[in-house]
């Protein structure tokens, strides 16, 4: 996915109200703009960071910039949850995700489970459908080793219930884990910060549900979906 256009470089100096980040542009001026991720961003809000923004003229929007990329801990880091789906639509329709090539159809943001929306639902003659659930990585504590979820998530533990029931009804049921870095070579879930999830996730598995991880080069021009990565305690045959 490239950019529509490029990207402004900055330093942050701080963000806050989950929405909202300061910055300097490299001409010295202080700005504020908005942040399109509401999560807890850990080891991602540094003072001082160089980050990336892009620009944007609607005159229905309150702030001209938005948040895009961090450098952190050496390498750029993607920080837009709206970037995921598009992303790995990307890479599904570029044949990318072995485990999922060969579908011939893609719907988005599908009704499916108790009152929520599938993120892509696969389908092509002759095979189930596959319903794909996918989530933005950003966390890393041990170099070369993501981490999700980076907070408790209520949230992403009911999808991996839903995705359980698809699974047994008979469908494919994915989990793609997109890592929106490039140092990564491995993934795995986190714990520590959310036991309940990580139970989700294991139950999840042996229900029939799949899960994927996959790494972005991420640049100020582009973010691409690259690389398959493993996910730790879960060994897929496809992979």
């Amino acid at each position: 996915m490239i950019f529509d256009s490029p990207l402004i470089p900055a330093t942050l100096v701080s963000r806050y109200k989950r929405f909202l980040f300061d910055a300097i542009l490299e001409d010295g001026t202080a700005i504020t703009g908005s942040c399109p991720n509401t999560g807890s961003m850990r080891g991602l809000t540094t003072p001082g960071s160089r980050i990336w923004l892009s620009e944007h003229d609607s005159p229905t929007r309150k702030y001209r910039h938005m948040l895009e990329l961090v450098e952190a801990d050496g390498t750029v880091v993607g920080i837009n949850t709206g970037m995921p789906n598009r992303l790995a639509e990307e890479a599904i329709l570029a044949g990318r995700i072995p485990a999922l090539r060969g579908y011939t159809a893609l719907r988005r943001e599908q009704r499916y489970g108790i009152n929520s929306r599938i993120d892509l639902l696969l389908s092509a003659p002759g095979r189930p459908d596959a319903y794909v659930e996918v989530k933005n990585v950003h966390f890393m504590r041990e170099k070369g080793l993501a981490e999700f979820p980076d907070t408790a998530t209520k949230r992403g533990a009911k999808h991996l219930e839903e995705l359980g029931d698809a699974a047994e009804a008979g469908y494919r049921a994915v989990m793609l884990y997109l890592i929106q870095r490039g140092d990564c070579e491995r993934m795995r879930i986190c714990s520590d910060l959310d036991p309940v999830y990580a139970t989700a996730f294991q139950r999840a598995m042996g229900r029939g549900v799949e899960a994927y991880a996959i790494n972005c080069h991420v640049s100020a021009l582009e973010i691409v979906a690259r690389r398959m990565v493993a996910i730790d305690d879960w060994h897929p045959a496809a992979l």
